[in-house]
């Protein structure tokens, strides 16, 4: 039996995030401007990369969900700057013993092109969590044409987090 309390150690979360295209452009990944031209429908300003990637942060740490701090249904969300949410979540997740060591996130869109912009967004990111930006992985697929994504008609974003306790 370990002397470790059961929340010392490494955890992993998960999230995951999608949305219509058809909104107000642009669109928003990891807070750059990845699309001047499409746009997403949401109540903020749909940076589903930043969202994904909030949920496995709070998932990771047990602090509950996007939904359940910034709430769809609260005025204070509307136009909501999804990067200053991500923000808040690392400052929950520091608060309650837990930094961020790792970030994986795959976008899956058919017109959205992500490589030309994966730098800036890794230094995004790695900037909102406070983290080295080599411990930061942007990747993206298409779905071949496949389903709703592959009809062009949105996106989705797969994140995991890794966090570790703080001394």
């Amino acid at each position: 039996m370990s002397d470790e309390s059961p929340s010392a150690g490494v955890r992993v979360g998960w999230g995951f995030d999608a949305h219509r295209l058809g909104g107000n452009p642009p669109t928003l990944l990891g807070g750059v401007v990845v699309s001047e031209t499409e746009g997403v429908v949401a109540t903020s300003d749909g940076d589903l990369l930043a969202h994904a990637v909030t949920d496995a942060l709070m998932g990771a740490c047990v602090l509950g969900d996007l939904g359940e701090h910034f709430p769809s249904d609260d005025p204070a969300s509307e136009d909501a700057d999804s990067m200053f949410l991500l923000r808040q979540a690392a400052t929950m997740a520091l608060a309650s013993g837990w930094r961020t060591d790792h970030v994986d996130v795959t976008v899956v869109a058919e017109s959205v092109r992500v490589s030309p912009h994966r730098p800036e967004i890794r230094e995004q990111l790695a900037g909102a969590l406070d983290m080295p930006v080599d411990a930061v992985s942007v990747k993206a697929t298409t779905t071949d044409g496949l389903g709703l994504i592959g009809g062009g008609e949105g996106i989705a974003v797969f994140a995991v987090v890794t966090v570790r306790a703080t001394p």
